[in-house]
């Protein structure tokens, strides 16, 4: 008998488990599962004497989770979501591959999604899955075979494949500049500044670059680089922004250059992904092309 079917319990009660543990009641697990208060208690019960330890703390009319329930409950609870994930998938391409890409969300938005038509129009079998992530996880935790990362090149676990460089620009409306008048680098010192959480440096770093002294840089904060665009141009300060991400608005006029003093970013963009996914045809296919579009020289304008 294998080591999965041996150790794997039914799946009505990870279930019926999973939604107690969640909901803290066997009553809505019970409402939520379509099934009897008493039914769902058989199948804990039967996944305890398999388990041979309590999930649950009963006392009179409530439950809780044991310590190790707890634990348990957040293994069964991510295992059951990549099984539902892997279906969907399936179901959405059955004849051929998908890939799961965990990717920046303004980047998703800005560069990579209004390239993909190309990539599906080569690749009609394959599907790529959008998933947002800010920051590094662990590939063997979870369902995603790759991820766009901007960063140093360092991903515990994973391959990195160079996609380009970034240029970094300070802008804002055009009215808040006329209104001001920024002209040099120094003028920018005593602007009201837009800051992004992720780059919680990025105004020390610039104007150091600029050898513009300043002692402290305030003002407000965003977590995400399409907030601070839209708040730019609301004419609520001047962010600090990569060139390629905001150039239809640049194009457009509804951002200028607060002055023209662009900075390379110390970071750079890459695709991570597994080792173990050497062999996996939809996501290599995938990997090509997309290192084709990051060689072409319009995808790193700045």
């Amino acid at each position: 008998m294998s080591l999965i079917r041996r150790f794997l319990p039914p799946t009505a009660e990870l279930c019926a488990f999973e939604a107690a543990a969640r909901r803290g009641s066997f009553t809505a697990a019970a409402e939520e599962l379509n099934l009897t208060q008493s039914a769902v208690s058989r199948q804990i019960r039967s996944l305890e004497m398999l388990l041979g330890a309590d999930l649950f703390i009963r006392e009179r009319q409530t439950v809780r989770l044991t310590a190790a329930g707890e634990a348990f409950a957040h293994e069964v609870r991510e295992a059951l979501q990549r099984i539902a994930t892997a279906t969907l998938g399936f179901r959405a391409n059955p004849l051929g591959g998908t890939v799961n890409l965990a990717v920046l969300p303004t980047l998703g938005a800005r560069w990579l999604t209004p390239r993909l038509p190309d990539f599906m129009a080569a690749h009609p079998d394959i599907t790529v899955n959008l998933i947002t992530r800010f920051e590094s996880f662990d590939f063997q935790a979870g369902s995603l075979d790759a991820a766009i990362h901007f960063g140093a090149d360092h991903w515990p676990g994973a391959r990195l494949d160079f996609l380009m460089e970034e240029t970094v620009v300070p802008v804002c409306s055009p009215h808040l500049k006329a209104r001001h008048g920024y002209a040099t680098a120094a003028d920018l010192a005593t602007a009201p500044l837009l800051h992004l959480v992720s780059r919680p440096d990025a105004w020390e770093r610039w104007f150091d670059a600029m050898a513009v002294p300043v002692a402290e840089v305030h003002g407000m904060l965003v977590d995400q680089i399409v907030f601070a665009a839209q708040a730019a141009i609301a004419g609520m300060g001047v962010a600090v922004l990569p060139r390629f991400l905001v150039e239809d608005e640049l194009r457009r006029g509804e951002l200028v250059l607060a002055v023209d003093r662009p900075l390379r970013s110390q970071g750079n963009y890459y695709l991570a992904w597994p080792p173990g996914k050497q062999d996996f045809a939809p996501l290599q296919a995938f990997r090509r092309w997309l290192l084709a579009q990051a060689a072409e020289p319009h995808t790193t304008s700045a």
